[in-house]
């Protein structure tokens, strides 16, 4: 009896430490991933784009026998593209629903807040954030809970160069600045004037709208007094579509550019005609181009019928990066720092023709920018 009751003893134990080893948000069979992002109002359709990308990836992981035997399994929250609710939903997903880890944000300062009153104090990894933003960019010795943020995309200060680069090589040096007044716009329009101090230049105009606003009338008034050659517009789709369409009824006609966040398939939507000729830089391989092997299997993921669009190249790239990771920390001790730990490893890793690089000290990902433009019929080029 005693034998017995020993062996039944060392028995529990081995099974508690067994069940114990993995973290929150981890079964024996499942995973459970968290994310905040506008699934509603007039950023939303970028947030459900993303949303659906990353479910149908998630469906073609499980499918295949998902993570070392566990299922994926998203909790999607809607925030609005609002910081206050970015971050409740953030401490939701970690304290309520109890995810194992995070993916695709959307936004600089819903972001930036997320990070450092949520998810970094919580440790808590976030792989992929709609934002090019310093804030979410420094090293985790100078910002302790950067640690857990993990970028995938380039930065706005690599958009903005590439795009001052372009209209200087042309000749330009009537340059202004129409940008959205929050941490996404100020960030653009930082990155703005630096690259324009590189070539002894300042923005001739500067104006701004207020975010989820479509008020843009000081602004055209403010950029007509000065006749730009080219505006560079660090908003999204709707501001921008606005903005486009009152500057031609002022009968001003400058090269327009934007970033990547605009969501180049939205605006040549919102435009119509009015959308041929604006640039706009991305941060993403061409969606639309299967020769690369990333954007070749997202489009297989979709379907013949599927709408690509680089909002989707995003959202499979930042899954990707994730599930990635996982399987390199698999196993049943799968815990959020083997996975910060496995990320950290993660130098020139290919997802596809397209890389993303982390160390203990760097949290930027990629430098990847290309430039396109809006054609006839709203056809994106490159």
């Amino acid at each position: 009896m005693r034998f017995l009751r020993k062996a039944l003893l060392l028995g529990l134990a081995a099974w508690a430490g067994c069940v114990g080893a993995a973290d929150v948000g981890v079964t024996d069979t499942s995973i459970s991933i968290g994310m905040t992002a506008p699934l509603s109002g007039p950023n939303g359709a970028y947030g459900m784009d993303m949303k659906e990308v990353i479910g149908a990836y998630f469906k073609q992981v499980n499918d295949a026998g998902g993570i070392n035997g566990r299922k994926l399994e998203l909790i999607a929250m809607d925030d609005g593209y609002e910081t206050d609710r970015a971050v409740a939903n953030t401490k939701a997903l970690i304290n309520d629903k109890k995810v194992f880890a995070l993916v695709a944000s959307y936004g600089s300062s819903p972001t930036t807040a997320a990070m450092n009153d949520a998810f970094g104090p919580a440790r808590v990894p976030l792989i992929g954030t709609i934002s090019g933003a310093d804030s979410i960019r420094q090293s985790p010795k100078d910002n302790p809970n950067n640690r857990y943020m993990f970028n995938v995309r380039a930065s706005y200060a690599n958009e903005t160069e590439a795009i001052i680069n372009q209209l200087v090589g042309l000749g330009l040096k009537n340059i202004a600045v129409f940008y959205q007044n929050d941490g996404f716009g100020k960030s653009g329009l930082d990155g703005v004037v630096a690259a324009l101090k590189k070539h002894n230049q300042t923005p001739s105009a500067v104006a701004t709208v207020e975010r989820n606003s479509l008020d843009v009338a000081q602004a055209v008034q403010t950029m007509a007094k000065a006749s730009p050659q080219a505006v560079v517009m660090v908003t999204l789709y709707k501001p921008t579509a606005a903005f486009v369409q009152q500057m031609k009824k002022a009968n001003q006609h400058p090269q327009f550019m934007t970033l990547s966040p605009v969501g180049a398939d939205l605006l040549a939507n919102e435009l119509g005609d009015d959308a041929r000729g604006i640039g706009i830089s991305q941060v993403m391989p061409h969606p639309w181009n299967d020769t690369t092997p990333m954007v070749r299997d997202y489009q297989k993921l979709l379907g013949k019928h599927g709408k690509f669009s680089y909002y989707g190249i995003e959202a499979y790239a930042m899954a990707k990066v994730l599930v990635d990771a996982l399987r390199k920390s698999g196993g049943k001790d799968l815990s959020r720092e083997k996975l910060v730990t496995t990320l950290e490893s993660m130098q020139n890793h290919d997802l596809g023709g397209y890389r993303v690089s982390y160390s203990a000290s760097d949290r930027l990902g990629s430098r990847f920018v290309d430039l396109s433009v809006i054609g006839n019929g709203g056809r994106v080029l490159r």
